[in-house]
C-alpha cells in the first residue's frame, strides 16, 4: 500500500494545494495484530472521510494529497522523530525528540494512544518498527508535499496549502464550552497571511458555518514547518467538526454528508476565484506583513 494518493488535475489552475494527512483508513494486518483495540476503537484518531469532503479539488484545478495509512500507525502531522521512549523495548537514537508536548500527551509520530485516550499496543515496540514506518510512510508523504509546494511556487510565484482535518464536536474552546463548526489554524498569524485567513473565515461564515481561529488548534507540524509567508508559502489548517457529516460513534457518514460536501465545494470555488489576488504582492495583502 502506497502511503498517500496524489490526485492531480489535468492542469493545476491556481496556486492552491489541498492536503489530508489524517484521513487514511488502511490498517496493516501486523499493526492490528499488535493493537489491543477493536476495529472501531482503533479508528478514533482518524479524520474520517476528509479526503472525500475535499475531493472536488482536482476538478477545480487543485492537487489533493491524501494519506492512505492511518494517523494511529504513523502521524504525518508530527516531526519525523517524535517518539515516546517508554513505548520501546530498546533504546532510541540521540536524534529522537523524546520531550515534546505531543510525545508527553501520547500522540507523537508513532502514537501511544488514540485520540480518545485508549492505549493502542499490547506490547512494546522495537525502534526498527518505528523507523520503518517513518521512512516508508512519513518521508514519502513529506517529499511529495515539498515537491507540490516547490512546483506551485515555480509556476505561480507563491503557494497556499489548505491542510484539511476534522475534530470532535465536544471540545472545550478556551474558557468557553461553546462548540463551533470550523477551527482555522494559522499559528496565530505566523503561517499564513492574515488576509487569506480572513477571506477563508468570511467565506465559511457566509456558507453557514460557525468559525473560530487557533482555539484549540493553531496548527500542527505541517502548518509550523512549511508556513513561511515571507517566502510566499502560506499554510492554513482547517478543522471541521465531524458531527456535521458523520456519526462519531459508528464512524459512518450521516445524512448531511452530501450537503457539507457541496458547501465545501462552494468555499473552494470562491478560494480558487480569489487565490491569485490574495497571494499577489500587488493585491490588498502584503507578504511582508504576514508574520508581523
Amino acid at each position: 500500500m502506497e502511503p498517500f494518493v496524489l490526485s492531480r488535475p489535468q492542469v493545476q489552475l491556481e496556486p492552491v494545494i489541498l492536503t489530508s494527512p489524517h484521513s487514511g483508513r488502511y490498517y496493516p494486518a501486523e499493526f492490528l495484530a499488535a493493537s489491543r483495540l477493536d476495529a472501531l476503537a482503533i479508528r478514533r484518531s482518524e479524520d474520517s472521510f476528509v479526503e472525500e469532503l475535499f475531493g472536488c479539488g482536482p476538478e477545480l484545478g487543485l492537487p489533493l494529497l491524501a494519506a492512505t495509512l492511518p494517523r494511529a500507525y504513523c502521524d504525518l502531522n508530527r516531526e519525523p522523530w517524535e517518539l515516546d521512549p517508554d513505548m520501546f523495548e530498546d533504546s532510541l537514537p540521540d536524534y529522537v525528540n523524546v520531550a515534546s508536548a505531543r510525545v508527553s500527551s501520547g500522540l507523537g509520530t508513532i502514537a501511544r494512544i488514540v485520540a480518545t485516550g485508549e492505549a493502542i499496543y499490547r506490547r512494546k515496540l522495537r525502534f526498527a518498527e518505528a523507523q520503518a514506518r517513518i521512512l516508508n510512510c512519513w518521508q514519502p508523504y513529506h517529499t511529495a508535499l515539498q515537491g507540490l509546494i516547490e512546483s506551485t511556487g515555480e509556476n505561480f510565484g507563491a503557494s497556499l496549502v489548505i491542510d484539511c482535518h476534522s475534530m470532535p464536536r465536544s471540545l472545550p474552546f478556551g474558557s468557553s464550552s461553546k462548540s463551533v463548526d470550523v477551527v482555522l489554524g494559522d499559528g496565530y498569524g505566523t503561517s499564513c497571511s492574515p488576509g487569506i485567513t480572513a477571506f477563508v473565515e468570511a467565506s465559511l461564515i457566509g456558507l453557514g458555518f460557525t468559525v473560530r481561529r487557533n482555539d484549540p488548534y493553531a496548527g500542527g507540524y505541517i502548518t509550523r514547518h512549511y508556513g513561511q509567508p515571507r517566502r510566499q508559502v502560506h499554510i492554513l489548517q482547517i478543522e471541521l467538526a465531524r458531527s456535521l457529516y458523520m456519526d462519531e460513534r459508528s464512524m459512518e457518514k450521516n445524512g448531511n454528508f452530501a450537503t457539507i460536501s457541496r458547501r465545501l465545494k462552494q468555499f473552494l470555488s470562491a478560494l480558487v476565484a480569489s487565490a491569485r489576488r490574495l497571494l499577489s504582492t500587488d493585491g490588498s495583502w502584503n507578504f511582508a506583513s504576514a508574520a508581523e
